[in-house]
């Protein structure tokens, strides 16, 4: 740390110099992609028949429609189920166990099941040390992460772990690793806020990668397949931007005293947050409803409780803390006008510790995002964070219905900083 404190100073100057070593390593932090590895080989949980989930942990008889849908698709893809039913009697007996993602450093948007086959995004944060996880994003329509599992859904993973993941790691490797902290910055200056706008970091990513695929001399077919999939898939950094905030938050995790929040995440059922100096303790509330617009012949009864791990980029200041940054995105998420997304932006200065050094807006003068989420400023202020979501329908595999926005719970500060409060009474 930059400065010392004795354990006889005061709490108030203790969590002081906590949130400001937090502080200095989320600017600092780099996080480099560095390959694209099976999720049995790079994470030790996934031993055995396990599976990694979005959000705060779950008990197998709690799982919501969506996620129970893609723990299914997962099961099959595995080839430990021959068929749904087969799946579904297998989870039902207890044949499964279940764990959070953020409890193996990894991410994964809406029901972020991570199986042992998946390939992963490996990131590599090099300025603290630590490594970080995601798998790669779907595309759109029927796909795994809402719930999806018919045998489409499967073919076009199995397609991803045999053609895209080796083409794109040989591709990351001849590149020497990729830094995704200034490809980030610079989408943020082109409009995206990093979770429901991802138009420029993807572009941005495809530019940088798309030579090193053409130099692989893969056969026509599959470089064509690849750079479609990239082209037509929008949303493809998101995932990306999600491993990459997961590395950052985790480099400020475990700092005594901090009360800086290191993840948001949720599973469809509750709503969890970790906080820097209260280690691996999730604190829990039901997961709320998002609010927002609805696809045509879709209306806010067919919506599951807010799902994933992707407010993993809010936790960075990233997603609904940039909205200011995307105006395109302001319509998507039922917002009135260009100057409310800036209004939000400045009410989460008021919850944060500081501005990011690297993270910046043009249209408030190129200021920093609002990051580190204090829960002291929460609970006093009673200002929740915001964050972008996709609404998911609540019925498997039928996939998204419409985006909007969440306000986290307050309960959940309001937990921790009573857990904060009796551990240094």
């Amino acid at each position: 740390m930059a400065e010392t404190l004795t354990m006889t100073a005061p709490l108030a100057d203790r969590i002081t110099v906590a949130n400001t070593e937090a502080l200095r390593r989320i600017n600092t932090a780099s996080p480099v992609l560095t390959g694209i590895r099976p999720a049995k080989e790079a994470i030790p949980e996934l031993r055995g028949r396990v599976l990694l989930h979005a959000g705060p942990p779950v008990p197998i008889h709690r799982l919501c429609g969506p996620m129970r849908g893609a723990i299914v698709g997962a099961l099959c893809y595995e080839g430990w189920a021959e068929t749904a039913a087969d799946a579904e009697a297998l989870l039902d007996q207890g044949g499964i166990r279940l764990q959070s993602n953020h409890d193996a450093h990894a991410v994964g948007p809406m029901a972020g099941i991570i199986s042992p086959s998946m390939p992963l995004f490996e990131v590599k944060e090099t300025a603290h040390g630590g490594m970080a996880y995601a798998p790669i994003n779907e595309g759109i329509g029927a796909v795994l992460r809402f719930g999806a599992n018919d045998n489409a859904v499967i073919t076009r993973l199995r397609w991803m772990q045999g053609v895209l993941a080796p083409a794109l790691d040989a591709a990351v490797k001849r590149l020497g690793g990729l830094p995704l902290a200034p490809l980030m910055a610079r989408a943020l200056t082109m409009g995206d806020e990093m979770h429901q706008r991802n138009v420029a970091a993807t572009s941005l990513f495809y530019r940088a990668i798309a030579p090193a695929l053409a130099e692989r001399n893969l056969r026509a077919e599959a470089l064509s397949g690849i750079l479609r999939f990239l082209a037509d898939t929008d949303q493809f950094f998101l995932n990306l931007a999600m491993v990459a905030s997961k590395a950052i938050m985790d480099a400020a995790h475990g700092i005594p005293h901090s009360t800086v929040v290191t993840a948001m995440s949720r599973n469809g059922v509750a709503f969890g947050i970790r906080v820097s100096g209260l280690g691996d303790r999730w604190f829990v509330a039901p997961s709320p409803m998002p609010a927002g617009l609805y696809f045509p012949g879709h209306t806010a009864d067919d919506a599951n409780p807010d799902m994933g791990d992707s407010a993993i980029v809010e936790t960075l200041g990233l997603g609904g803390f940039a909205m200011a940054a995307a105006p395109a995105v302001t319509g998507l998420v039922g917002l009135p006008s260009a100057a409310e997304a800036v209004g939000i932006t400045r009410s989460m200065n008021e919850i944060t510790i500081g501005r990011s050094e690297r993270f910046k807006i043009p249209a408030l003068d190129f200021d920093g995002v609002p990051t580190g989420i204090d829960m002291r400023k929460v609970v006093r202020l009673e200002i929740a964070p915001i964050i972008n979501t996709g609404i998911a329908h609540k019925r498997a595999g039928v996939g998204q219905i419409g985006a909007g926005v969440v306000h986290a719970p307050l309960e959940v500060f309001q937990q921790a900083l009573t857990a904060f409060g009796e551990r240094h009474a």
